[in-house]
């Protein structure tokens, strides 16, 4: 039996395994997942669009990026726990994330538009080169989803995602982390890992999506191995951003 095991924390290997379905018909693909992804994808661009949109038309777009972010989060926890239901609420979180990822967009651009014009360009290039980069290393298995590569991602997504939270923590007591946002050399090369580490955790998801369709996962996990992939590519897009921004304000 293959041992799943992915940094994201919306494929796990107890979700599918209790997914499992003997019959072949009606089941999980690959290729019914990539699919599902691209229509989850091009939710995300309408709503980031509109935010954006509304942005440069002079609109405070702050409860827009705010409202995306918890309805986000609230919503990829539901899906989280009740992967059965991702059919119907992973487009929900698809058109939340656009809010929030239009939102942070415009305000980054805002915020550099005189040092760096093309900043979100740079991030939305850079991201889909990454993706298209981990994603052919993977398919000629130049990077391999082995199990020493897993427990060494996921062990750094958790470090990541726990200093986070804390530092998340410390700002309710104006408690701030320098190297966070500002672009010390420091800063930049923790931006640099994190956003390392985001491209690693591709791979995992790569592999899960192919373990669960050979394993004969049903129909819906289509939806949920595309949640779970978005999720991934969401983080990965704000960090790049971060990382830019982090190099531009060295300028």
């Amino acid at each position: 039996m293959f041992n799943f095991k992915s940094g994201n924390p919306a494929l796990t290997e107890k979700l599918f395994q209790k997914s499992q379905v003997a019959s072949l018909e009606n089941t999980m693909t690959v290729r019914g997942t990539m699919n599902k992804f691209g229509f989850l994808f091009l939710m995300v661009m309408a709503t980031s669009f509109y935010t954006w949109n509304a942005f440069m038309g002079g609109q405070n777009v702050t409860g827009l990026m705010i409202g995306g972010a918890i309805g986000g989060l609230i919503i990829a926890f539901i899906i989280i726990f009740k992967q059965s239901w991702a059919p119907f609420l992973a487009p929900a979180y698809a058109l939340m994330e656009g809010l929030f990822v239009g939102g942070i967009s415009a305000v980054m651009h805002a915020a550099f538009a005189e040092k760096a014009p093309y900043l979100i360009m740079q991030a939305v290039a850079l991201t889909f080169g990454t993706i298209i980069a981990m994603y052919f290393l993977y398919q000629f298995r130049i990077i391999q989803a082995t199990e020493r590569f897993k427990s060494i991602v996921i062990t750094a997504t958790m470090g990541i995602a726990i200093f986070y939270l804390i530092a998340f923590v410390l700002r309710f007591f104006n408690i701030e982390i320098p190297f966070l946002h500002e672009g010390s050399m420091f800063g930049i090369l923790f931006s640099l890992a994190v956003v390392v580490i985001a491209a690693m955790n591709l791979i995992l998801d790569f592999d899960m999506i192919e373990q669960g369709s050979a394993h004969g996962a049903p129909k819906f996990m289509e939806w949920y191995g595309a949640f779970g992939l978005l999720v991934t590519v969401v983080w990965l897009y704000i960090e790049i951003l971060r990382l830019l921004s982090k190099l531009n304000s060295r300028n």
